[in-house]
């Protein structure tokens, strides 16, 4: 094809209309679900039911043919049976539509009958320059034209591209994204990768102005070659994350009747990512941990990293930053004298981490410490419990109140002024902080080793962008 990647899923990712092929007024069935989803995500196109059982769907005009709309149609959307695939696309490619969804199944994961059926749907889609997702996917939902087709709550808005190989998986893992506040770009269930590969969507995402950073979840990989060369040109200008399913035996077997994927060798596919300068993640969450970091702070330098931390909540930091081949290096003489102003008269010496020793202290000292932490030459990076304000004897709430939204606003602009990243973790924080810190793009992480896993990533992807 002579079209650019962008222009050949723009159909997809930007339709300015579309076609349910097997719409059901049954939200039951896959038809009528997919429909239900659409009109309520506030989709910003046209929208055409196709069944021939039906004179009207939802309340819109149902046709019993594609060809029957009057009007030209981007992307259409089936959810048909396998067996009707071949002549429904054939008919799509008269039409003239450029870009597909397969959600229906019993294609090549289910044995050669299903894979004939797949290989001829797809013979006929590329015969008439028309890219598909799937078959045996779950939808997809693109925050650029706000269309939901698939069967999962419609995600937050954001900045990750989220590509995966398992609807279901994906789904929860982005619902509970969504439940923390963390929004998508785009979401993809690639199901089977008949026409459109990882690399496909890889290729997309990094010229799309959504997407800062992508994430992958993948079980088996059709074009292994083809995904590394696109993850190596993308991790020059983008973040690449990748959680992979089947690395065991026992989740390899399952692959293959999941998704008619191959597993491979878990130790090459560790290698390639190496290479390629993808950044490998063990859990799914963590996808979400590291690309929150990613999106919204800067790049350190190094991976030197400074604490705050009140006593065992500094050592389990330690423990986890150490773990990960990072450094907490001790504070010059000089430097430890400085921090020492700001500190209660009871604290220890900061040597890093920093300890407020519980109690005596004011926000706006944390966020001095902070600050002065963010100014030392040899600091790339400060992971801090949320400042909090530990003298209660303050005389009034309101006066209380202005002091600490005061602090927060210096606190706030330390990672701009000063290009190093700042981490925080949960420790005695209203809803209105909370809030504070997610407009100012200031990620707050729930334990001392997530706290350390995403700034391993914002140093891991320095060192991959540096490299090539």
């Amino acid at each position: 094809m002579s079209d650019t990647i962008v222009e050949q899923l723009d159909p997809i990712f930007r339709p300015r209309s579309l076609a349910v092929i097997g719409a059901s007024n049954n939200t039951a069935k896959w038809g009528g679900r997919i429909m239900s989803q659409i009109l309520s995500s506030g989709y910003r196109g046209r929208i055409y039911p196709v069944n021939p059982k039906e004179s009207k769907i939802a309340g819109l005009k149902a046709y019993s043919d594609v060809l029957e709309i009057p009007d030209p149609v981007d992307l259409a959307i089936f959810t048909v049976k396998a067996a009707q695939m071949p002549e429904v696309m054939q008919k799509c490619v008269r039409k003239g539509i450029r870009g597909g969804v397969i959600i229906s199944a019993d294609f090549a994961e289910t044995g050669e009958e299903g894979k004939s059926l797949e290989e001829e749907t797809t013979r006929i889609a590329r015969g008439g320059g028309l890219r598909f997702v799937g078959p045996n996917g779950n939808g997809i939902w693109t925050s650029a034209v706000s269309l939901n087709a698939w069967s999962m709550p419609q995600p937050l808005p954001g900045a990750l591209g989220f590509i995966s190989q398992s609807g279901t998986f994906g789904g929860i893992a982005t619902l509970t994204a969504s439940t923390k506040g963390f929004g998508l770009s785009k979401f993809v269930s690639i199901g089977n990768q008949a026409d459109l590969k990882i690399a496909d969507y890889i290729d997309y995402l990094v010229q799309d102005e959504d997407t800062k950073v992508i994430a992958v979840y993948v079980e088996g990989m059709k074009d292994g070659r083809r995904f590394l060369e696109s993850a190596r040109k993308a991790s020059r200008i983008k973040p690449v994350l990748i959680f992979k399913g089947g690395s065991t035996n026992l989740g390899a077997r399952a692959t293959l009747s999941h998704t008619a994927s191959i597993a491979g060798s878990d130790e090459i596919f560790e290698a390639a990512c190496k290479q390629a300068g993808v950044i490998r993640v063990q859990e799914i969450e963590h996808l979400f941990l590291l690309a929150e970091a990613l999106i919204t702070q800067p790049l350190p330098r190094g991976k030197k990293i400074a604490i705050i931390g009140s006593g065992g909540q500094g050592v389990a930091l330690m423990d986890a930053l150490g773990a990960l081949g990072m450094e907490a290096p001790e504070f010059s003489e000089t430097d430890k004298k400085k921090i020492k102003k700001l500190l209660p008269p009871h604290a220890p010496e900061p040597k890093n981490p920093v300890d407020f020793a519980a109690g005596g202290s004011e926000t706006l000292d944390e966020v001095r410490v902070a600050e002065m932490l963010a100014s030392f030459d040899y600091i790339d990076g400060i992971i801090t419990n949320v400042p909090t304000d530990r003298n209660y004897s303050r005389p009034s709430f309101f006066e209380q109140k202005k002091a600490l939204l005061e602090a927060f606003d210096l606190f706030c602009q330390i990672p701009k002024k000063y290009h190093k990243p700042v981490l925080t973790q949960r420790w005695f924080v209203s809803e209105e902080v909370s809030e504070i810190l997610k407009r100012a793009g200031i990620p707050v992480f729930n334990s001392s080793s997530d706290c350390a896993r995403a700034m391993y990533g914002l140093v891991r992807y320095a060192e991959i962008k540096n490299r090539l």
